[in-house]
């Protein structure tokens, strides 16, 4: 897929070397006078791109849901004053019809457009021909192949200009965050298509303010391209989303506090120490391998004796032994209960599919 980086968008965005795009903003454009105000405060801060919510999809019916083209003029007028480029959140054609004609530099695509393919080719087919950036925020649900598949409809009409928003995951019972992050399927989307630009957007993550930085700082730690934060001059009093956006003045704050890491160094000890633990994993891994394959081949041999002996595969009260066991021992490990659950799980499905092979050879 042929993917152009932010800074080859022509839109003049300049981000200082080992810093991240900041893309800011509030959730929603309120009032002309909240727009201008936030924008022009927040652009101390070091923004990047300025945000706004014209069109507001939301869960529920009677939530506020954008002043819609009323509110675009104003997201105009604070990129004229602040020279900054200007995103919103399009979901069909007519948003992008409206949007462009008014002038937006980028557009997002929000995750409940992403989650339903009608929609993203629907507005795939509007933006054929045009030239403009195009951000495509993740499928509510963990889906990544919905997530690639929203890339791939937009490659296939032309589009070059793209970048990724990760928000989160809606999860039912979800306890801290507001939207679980899952770092693994951002990490997975990077690792396929290591040319696209991946920003994180703590806002939708935290839910709340005092997340905000844990959030930023981990995506940091991960090496993300840019963030997302919300910026409301009064988000007490905003009209949506009231509790995970910041004031300008926090903005500055939060953003003075990230401390975002190097992709490498020249630093001779650290490449020797580094590379010597590398060597030490590799020789694990082999060895991991080795033993699994050792391990696999004892199933095997099992299979063959519940085979001649008529007895089924699966033995649940086994199954519960050794998964227990092992989540037991993982509380004397510096070891996390829910990857070894997970690793056990997988080396027992591997089981079960070994000694299906053996049920069934004739």
């Amino acid at each position: 897929m042929d993917i152009q980086n932010i800074k080859d968008w022509g839109l003049n965005i300049k981000v200082s070397e080992n810093k991240p795009l900041i893309i800011s903003g509030p959730c929603s454009a309120e009032t002309k006078e909240q727009v201008l105000q936030t924008c022009k405060k927040i652009t101390a801060s070091g923004v990047h791109i300025l945000r706004g919510g014209i069109w507001k999809p939301r869960t529920r019916p009677g939530s506020f849901e954008g002043l819609g083209i009323i509110a675009l003029p104003w997201l105009i007028e604070a990129s004229k004053q602040t020279g900054l480029p200007v995103c919103c959140e399009v979901a069909n054609a007519y948003h992008i019809e409206e949007a462009i004609k008014h002038g937006v530099h980028i557009l997002w695509i929000g995750a409940r457009t992403t989650v339903n393919p009608f929609a993203v080719q629907e507005i795939a087919e509007a933006i054929k021909g045009i030239d403009i950036p195009v951000m495509i925020k993740n499928p509510v649900n963990p889906d990544l192949e919905l997530w690639l598949g929203a890339f791939e409809r937009l490659s296939k009409v032309g589009i070059k200009k793209f970048a990724a928003i990760h928000r989160g995951f809606s999860v039912y019972n979800s306890t801290k965050y507001r939207n679980e992050p899952q770092w693994e399927i951002p990490i997975e989307l990077h690792r396929r298509l290591p040319n696209l630009e991946i920003i994180c957007d703590p806002s939708h993550i935290a839910g709340k303010r005092s997340l905000l930085y844990e959030v930023a700082q981990h995506a940091m730690n991960l090496n993300f391209d840019g963030l997302m934060i919300e910026s409301h001059i009064n988000p007490d009093d905003a009209w949506s989303d009231a509790l995970q956006q910041v004031t300008p003045k926090g903005l500055k704050e939060l953003l003075s506090q990230l401390i975002v890491r190097q992709t490498d160094t020249d630093n001779l000890n650290y490449q020797n120490k580094i590379n010597h633990f590398r060597n030490l994993i590799d020789q694990i891994d082999s060895q991991v391998l080795d033993m699994m394959d050792q391990r696999m081949n004892i199933v095997r041999k099992i299979g063959a004796y519940k085979k001649e002996s008529n007895i089924a595969i699966l033995q649940i009260e086994r199954w519960r032994y050794v998964r227990d066991t092992c989540l037991a021992k993982s509380n004397k490990l510096e070891i996390s209960q829910k990857f070894v659950e997970e690793f056990i799980n997988t080396i027992h499905n591997e089981s079960i599919l070994q000694q299906t092979a053996v049920m069934h050879k004739k």
